[in-house]
């Protein structure tokens, strides 16, 4: 199925701009605020837009964007069109606008994208564009998803819980989650175990214990090295953590698997 990147860009607008489509956009327009602010109308719909916020138009929708002289505003934008871009759009509800913050990992997918999008056309290689549009478009879904408050995990916990994913095998401390939230420490770890029923901490060894399994299925390094690639810091660590968890030793489930 199809996937066209019509255009990609990043700009900053410091002097003021206007741009209208009353008779209805002509395709996707995917648009994330990374600096400053406007104000855009979506179907008759006036709306101001921040730092963070994600803006999704379709094909058809009344779209405005407004930057008033002396404001600044920054946003990565994206526009597209293809089949496969209209079964993603209408299989999921798409709001106007979402507040997704700024990810480095999904900024960085969008230089990505408009890197190999500026290439000469005979350089261009249409096959990784349309995949990385596509790591994009779910990207940004699951985004969305994820800021919606679900009955017992509130936004800001999901967000500690991608900064845990992220940093795990690394020797990050609970202060620095809570920083990431803006939240206080002990602010921060009542609502991450009331709303995940385990400590940060316990999340984190989750995850390194899944990334030690994969290095020991499917790479030839030692178990010494894959307790410190892990965050385990040392062997003995991590061979008491993993026999407390599988009741088996690193050394014996690497040979019978």
């Amino acid at each position: 199925m199809t996937t066209n990147i019509l255009f990609c860009g990043y700009s900053y607008h410091t002097h003021g701009y206007h741009s209208q489509h009353k008779s209805g956009y002509p395709s996707y327009l995917f648009r994330l605020q990374t600096e400053g602010h406007c104000e855009v109308v979506v179907k008759g719909r006036k709306m101001l837009v921040e730092k963070g916020d994600l803006l999704l138009i379709k094909p058809g929708d009344h779209y405005e964007l407004l930057v008033k002289a002396g404001q600044n505003s920054g946003d990565y934008h994206l526009v597209c069109d293809g089949v496969w871009i209209d079964e993603w759009w209408n299989r999921t509800e798409k709001p106007d606008v979402s507040r997704i913050g700024l990810d480095d990992k999904l900024l960085a997918l969008w230089r990505h994208i408009m890197i190999e999008k500026r290439r000469p056309t005979s350089s261009q290689n249409e096959e990784l564009m349309s995949n990385l549009l596509r790591a994009l478009c779910l990207t940004l879904e699951r985004t969305i998803s994820e800021t919606v408050p679900s009955f017992n995990r509130p936004y800001t916990v999901t967000r500690m819980m991608r900064y845990i994913e992220e940093h795990a095998t690394t020797a990050f401390k609970v202060e620095d989650v809570a920083r990431h939230v803006g939240l206080s420490v002990s602010r921060s770890v009542h609502l991450f175990k009331s709303s995940t029923e385990k400590t940060m901490m316990e999340y984190a060894q989750e995850i390194r214990l899944s990334a030690a399994i994969e290095l020991m299925k499917y790479t030839n390094m030692t178990l010494e090295q894959i307790a410190e690639d892990c965050g385990f810091g040392t062997y003995p660590y991590f061979h008491r953590v993993f026999k407390k968890k599988y009741s088996v030793a690193p050394g014996a489930y690497r040979r019978y698997e």
